[in-house]
């Protein structure tokens, strides 16, 4: 032992993991304890009701949406291969909707999804493999050739690193460093821990026959004799609860008073109802997407529905949009990936398809872009767009018009 090794303190390592120290930055992957008392980590979040929900509803509406790739120069498709890997199978191992699932799924409840992109020797991307988000830590190089810092990403299983290209990397939020990130379970934990607590004390409550935690008072001789009459209001009471009876006989001289509030006086539905509202905020939801429709009616349902679009789904959309076009083809990119939301915008029948007449009347979109739109193949002829009058091809009306003129 050197000299100033008496004076160290020894490290504290987590209980978990003994392997993890309480000063490692991997500490937060585990979790923590909330106010309440309760651990919380992405495992037990999933066991609120509103928080399975919010998660399984973002990350299933955004692997269900279509992806298209298309040239910055003139708008039209491009690079069907990749887009076919995109929306159908990136790899061998999963569906595009597993995959984004998967990712989404990670980013909803860790904060941070990442997918490895393997590339042949002609650099064509051939496969997209998630991985446990878990698994990859993200440092900084310092590049002292050009004063700047360069991001790698090391896999710990495999022990291989990654540069900052070959990783798609979607974060819920940046920490100010730009490397770490910050979850919505993590950072939100007491709310998250109170949920957990909720839930396990109605349980609790409903275990014991709804009825709260007592104590018995009488003249007992014995500290032996108070423990046997505990017992056996416990059995008593159990047998009750069993039966269904709502009355219970003491002897004389004996009194049984609860103990803390039962699930009315703590108001135990306005808290969760109270939490779920809170959920909500975290990821940004209208309420009635966690199926709490307690302010809701027709009209704002409707309208909550344009807001979730707008303000919530189309900013995970550009940013996985964003990261894609930069990742699979880099920053001087000739195309770029979109990713269709017009299928969440549908409204009903009758005003649907009277927005697709007003599209192709005034030569918006074209028949065949409209029948698109309704899972419907294309016909000869629909590509043409149309304008209001005979509801001809355009380049008829217009072939007419130069004859007016001559």
């Amino acid at each position: 032992m050197g000299f100033f090794d008496k004076f160290r303190k020894a490290e504290t390592r987590n209980l978990e993991d003994p392997n993890v120290p309480l000063s490692a930055a991997s500490l937060f992957d585990w979790g923590g304890t909330s106010s309440s008392g309760v651990r919380v980590n992405e495992d037990s979040a999933l066991t609120v009701p509103a928080i399975w929900d919010a998660v399984n509803f973002l990350s299933s509406t955004i692997a269900k949406l279509p992806i298209h790739i298309y040239s910055r120069a003139d708008g039209s498709k491009a690079r069907p291969e990749i887009e076919r890997m995109l929306n159908f199978a990136p790899s061998d191992y999963e569906s595009s909707f597993e995959w984004r699932k998967y990712s989404f799924d990670q980013v909803f409840t860790y904060g941070r999804s990442y997918s490895i992109i393997e590339r042949n020797g002609g650099n064509q991307v051939i496969n997209i493999i998630p991985v446990d988000p878990r698994e990859m830590k993200v440092r900084e190089i310092p590049d002292f050739s050009t004063a700047r810092k360069v991001v790698q990403y090391i896999h710990e299983k495999s022990g291989k690193a990654y540069s900052y290209e070959d990783v798609i990397d979607i974060a819920f939020m940046r920490h100010r460093d730009f490397v770490s990130h910050y979850g919505p379970i993590n950072t939100n934990r007491d709310i998250v821990g109170l949920a957990i607590a909720a839930t396990k004390y109605g349980s609790k409550a409903f275990q014991s026959g709804g009825i709260p935690p007592a104590v018995l008072q009488g003249p007992f001789q014995s500290g032996a004799a108070a423990s046997r009459a505990s017992d056996d209001v416990a059995r008593t009471t159990a047998k009750l609860a069993r039966d269904g009876r709502p009355i219970m006989a003491l002897p004389l001289g004996h009194e049984l008073k609860s103990v803390g509030f039962n699930p009315e006086q703590m108001q135990l539905v306005e808290i969760k109802r109270f939490l779920v509202e809170e959920i909500a905020r975290i990821y940004s939801l209208p309420p009635t997407f966690l199926q709490d429709l307690t302010h809701g009616t027709f009209s704002n349902t409707e309208q909550q529905d344009l807001h979730f679009v707008k303000h919530t789904l189309s900013r995970w959309v550009r940013q996985f949009e964003q990261e894609l076009t930069f990742k699979l083809f880099g920053r001087q990119a000739d195309v770029e990936v979109k990713i269709e939301l017009d299928g969440l915008l549908r409204g009903d029948v009758k005003t649907r398809m009277e927005a697709h007449a007003t599209a192709i009347q005034n030569a918006i979109r074209t028949p065949n872009e409209v029948r698109a739109l309704e899972d419907e193949g294309p016909l000869e002829g629909g590509d043409s767009l149309m304008v209001q009058g005979a509801t001809v091809p355009i380049t008829v009306q217009m072939g007419a018009s130069d004859a007016d003129t001559e």
